[in-house]
């Protein structure tokens, strides 16, 4: 089993001591969220949250995943970055090619890319994209940017993106992993046929979501190799949880030790994070080990 530090929404001065405490206690990966704009005004339903609210996000710092997954690589030696998750769709997936091979280059190939559609109009609306079709946009994006980011030249012609034959430089010298984000039947089928899938937390059906990924990736053409299941669960903070967890296929647990979706500025020390992340390590990491 990996283990995947998360804290998110607090102050930005705090990513890097964080980073490299979660290095040096001997987690697997350092969990970086996405976020585009928070708009004044919206009816959107935020899914991970017990009663939909979204107004916790208000005035909280969500940095650009790539520019802070750059900047951590500098401070640290071997944690890895999971992106959870980059609202692809609303990006051009030429541009997000670059900054995600630049993120992995400098990394040394410790970047995971998680993608989502993002379950927000509002995200669509405010850069220019349709809310319809994004679905078939999003494989478009997820072709467009694997394939640059394997190296080579690339040419694409669809229903969204017409791109001539191109390629980026520099590329990553490993495979970067793409992982799927979300809990509907398409993202699930999506992730199947990549590298992972990665849990959003707050859903009661966590059991039946591995079930269904794990059928959907049996049937798949890439049965055989290697696939991630990230989750986000109460049974991840035991280590009787942990083996259970590990029973039923999970790879990866991604674990934080403050409840985010509170409005208002996160007040918890840096020392305080960073003692509950390190005894969590000398704990529950150690014995799973």
């Amino acid at each position: 089993m990996r283990f995947t530090y998360a804290e998110a929404l607090t102050n930005p001065s705090y990513m890097a001591p964080l980073a490299q405490a979660a290095d040096a206690a001997g987690y697997d990966a350092f969990l970086v969220p996405d976020s585009v704009a928070y708009p004044e005004v919206s009816n959107s339903i935020y899914p991970f949250t017990p009663d939909g609210s979204r107004e916790f996000l208000e005035d909280k710092p969500l940095l650009e995943p790539f520019a802070l997954i750059s900047a951590l690589a500098m401070v640290t030696e071997r944690i890895r970055f999971t992106v959870s998750v980059l609202k692809l769709p609303v990006r051009h997936p030429l541009h997000t090619a670059k900054l995600a091979s630049t993120a992995a280059v400098l990394s040394g190939n410790r970047l995971n890319l998680g993608v989502g559609v993002s379950p927000w109009p509002e995200d669509y609306e405010m850069t220019g994209t349709p809310w319809e079709g994004r679905g078939r946009r999003m494989d478009e994006c997820i072709d467009i940017v694997s394939s640059l980011l394997d190296g080579g030249y690339h040419e694409h012609h669809g229903e969204f993106f017409d791109l001539p034959s191109l390629k980026i430089c520099p590329v990553p010298t490993q495979k970067v992993p793409i992982l799927v984000g979300g809990h509907s039947g398409p993202a699930l089928r999506r992730a199947a046929r990549l590298d992972g899938w990665i849990h959003g937390g707050g859903s009661d059906d966590l059991d039946e979501l591995i079930e269904r990924v794990k059928q959907l990736r049996r049937e798949s053409d890439r049965a055989d190799e290697p696939f991630q299941i990230q989750v986000i669960s109460a049974e991840g903070f035991s280590v009787d949880g942990v083996r259970r967890l590990e029973d039923k296929g999970v790879t990866d647990v991604i674990v934080g030790f403050r409840w985010p979706y509170v409005v208002g500025a996160d007040t918890e020390p840096l020392a305080d994070k960073i003692g509950a992340l390190e005894r969590f390590a000398e704990t529950t990491i150690a014995a799973c080990r």
